[in-house]
């Protein structure tokens, strides 16, 4: 009988050979990820509802937001959480971890195992506890997690573990919202950051495959169903377009008052991870006036999403939501803000067509529709995914009409946010970090073209004191175009053309310092190839030499090479991404 460890490694060769060749084995390794990733989105979502039905003493199968009151001392379990999340923060040391749209974006989908089990840790108590964020955080997390890890394992090509990675990604918020519509396009324009034929099937294989996942195990979705009561015409459009515009504004005044409150609380002369126990005590006066701005808000929506409301009680929720998620946030703790942008869309949906109806002989709009585009169209502004969340209204509603009406406000919405903002909450995170990174689109690669791995070392080098003559001498014409001058201590001090020496103008008895160029413009070993080539333009240099610590010349890059390196990786990045590599 053969040993049971060589077998496995054989079965394991054959596995990564036939992943790497065929797209009917990549798409059931697909599926099997979206089974695992509905599994675990079942298991977070009940792990924090218990987790909330302990601390607030929750009636069965009742949402916290969903709650008339809650007594004051059970608020405590706010500051109670920030502080558990402060003990966590403290253990992982100030390490900021990789979520799965950094990972995708610039590790080609490389996700570690313990940056996973944070992220989801930190949110379930997050959220557990009360705060003012969401699961979605934690979902993505875990999904694109595991994909990450089964895809290492797996040792599968660059494109393949970033195709895995969204895929998982998008199957956990699709098994968590019931919509893996939602869910796939959710992987396509958040987390990979480009829709293309090669992605379509395993993507939308792991979505259905979690939905159903999930549904087998008897969880509900997120949303309650809705249905549009109005037949839409030009006029909603256009009264939708303008909730578009309200959402853009809106969207980005919310993004930017989290990143001022961030600020200002990493400006207190306090510890990072003593921030959620002060942020957990600012929130109970706001829970107390209100328990709908806690946690997701769920319960909330359902509330708001079709009852008879005043506008002065919606507005109210709609700033106390804004304060608690901002406050939250802010003070570090961790979850996203895909679902409390849905709850404060459908608030601000609701607060407009109330609004218009004041306005005599204006085209009256039903709130519950004006509610359902408001929720997508604030979703696309801070989350973004114009498709993903139009999509998710479809699946909510089974409404093709509203849909349309969905659609145009989204692309409203979205086409304004990224011209006066340009970013989604998750980018602008990673932007205020100093990442420059606008979509889940690959650019890892242009990271690794780095000036210290394209430079040639073997470059002639001079003293800078050396004579004309003498320089003439040691490099005769055609031994070399150009030579770099150094210090007597190594340091650089500029390029020379060899013609330049043998020129009529040229002294013979002056040093070749005096003919040097680019004593200024250098490259540092670590820049990447997007900022080498603003280089190149900006001094509109041929020849540029790399210098590392000290001054010191470590070796020269031509602008052809650079940009011959480019247009190859270029190239190989299209197509893998088409899926013709």
């Amino acid at each position: 009988m053969r040993p049971l460890t060589p077998l496995l490694l054989r079965a394991a060769v054959t596995a990564r050979r036939q992943l790497r060749t065929s797209e009917a084995w990549f798409i059931l390794l697909a599926l099997l990820i979206g089974v695992m990733a509905g599994l675990a989105a079942v298991a977070l979502g009940a792990l924090a509802h218990a987790m909330q039905a302990l601390l607030f003493g929750l009636p069965p199968f009742e949402r916290l937001s969903a709650q008339a009151a809650i007594a004051p001392w059970r608020l405590l379990a706010l500051p109670l959480g920030g502080a558990l999340l402060g003990g966590m923060i403290w253990i992982a040391r100030r390490r900021t971890p990789i979520d799965v749209v950094e990972a995708n974006t610039l590790h080609g989908g490389r996700i570690p195992g313990r940056d996973t089990f944070m992220v989801a840790g930190q949110t379930v108590v997050s959220n557990g506890t009360g705060a003012s964020v969401g699961l979605e955080a934690a979902y993505a997390q875990v999904g694109g997690g595991l994909a990450s890890l089964v895809g290492q394992r797996l040792k599968l090509r660059r494109n393949d573990l970033r195709t895995l990675v969204g895929a998982g990604a998008g199957a956990a918020l699709g098994a968590a919202f019931g919509a893996p519509l939602a869910g796939a396009f959710y992987a396509f324009e958040i987390v990979l950051g480009a829709y293309t034929p090669a992605t379509i099937a395993p993507v939308a294989a792991a979505a259905l495959a979690a939905a159903l996942t999930a549904r087998s195990l008897g969880a509900p979705p997120y949303l309650i169903a809705a249905s549009s009561s109005q037949t839409v015409g030009t006029a909603d459009y256009l009264l939708y377009a303008g909730l578009g515009l309200v959402c853009a504004g809106v969207g980005i005044a919310i993004m930017r008052l989290i990143a001022d409150i961030e600020g200002m609380v990493r400006r207190l002369p306090v510890p990072d991870y003593a921030r959620p126990l002060l942020g957990g005590l600012c929130l109970m006066p706001i829970a107390f006036l209100s328990p709908q701005a806690l946690s997701a808000g769920h319960g909330a929506l359902d509330l708001n999403l079709t009852g008879d409301i005043a506008l002065g009680v919606l507005a109210t929720v709609f700033l106390l939501k804004v304060a608690a998620s901002s406050v939250s946030l802010g003070f570090g703790f961790r979850g996203g803000l895909f679902f409390a942008s849905l709850f404060l869309g459908a608030l601000l949906g609701r607060i407009y067509a109330g609004a218009l109806a004041m306005v005599p002989d204006l085209h009256p709009l039903i709130p519950s529709d004006a509610a359902l585009v408001g929720m997508a169209a604030l979703a696309v502004a801070i989350v973004g995914g114009p498709m993903t969340m139009a999509l998710l209204v479809l699946e909510v509603t089974h409404d093709f009409a509203l849909t349309g009406t969905v659609i145009t406000a989204s692309l409203v919405t979205s086409a304004i946010v990224r011209e006066r903002f340009g970013y989604s909450f998750s980018t602008w995170r990673m932007h205020l970090r100093g990442e420059t990174v606008r979509s889940g689109r690959d650019i890892g690669w242009v990271r690794s073209l780095t000036a210290g791995a394209m430079m040639r070392r073997d470059v002639p080098t001079v003293r800078a004191d050396t004579g004309i003559a003498r320089f003439r001498d040691l490099y005769p014409l055609g031994a070399a175009t150009r030579v770099v001058l150094v210090e007597p201590d190594g340091a650089y001090a500029g390029i020379v053309r060899t013609a330049d020496a043998y020129a009529g103008a040229a002294d013979a008895a002056a040093p070749v310092a005096s003919l040097a160029t680019l004593r200024d413009a250098t490259l540092s070993p670590e820049m990447n190839i997007a900022t080498i080539m603003a280089v190149f333009d900006s001094h509109e240099a041929d020849d540029l030499a790399v210098v590392g610590p000290g001054g010191k010349a470590l070796g020269i890059l031509t602008e052809k090479y650079a940009r011959r390196r480019y247009s190859e990786e270029l190239e190989k990045a299209q197509r893998a991404l088409y899926g013709e590599d």
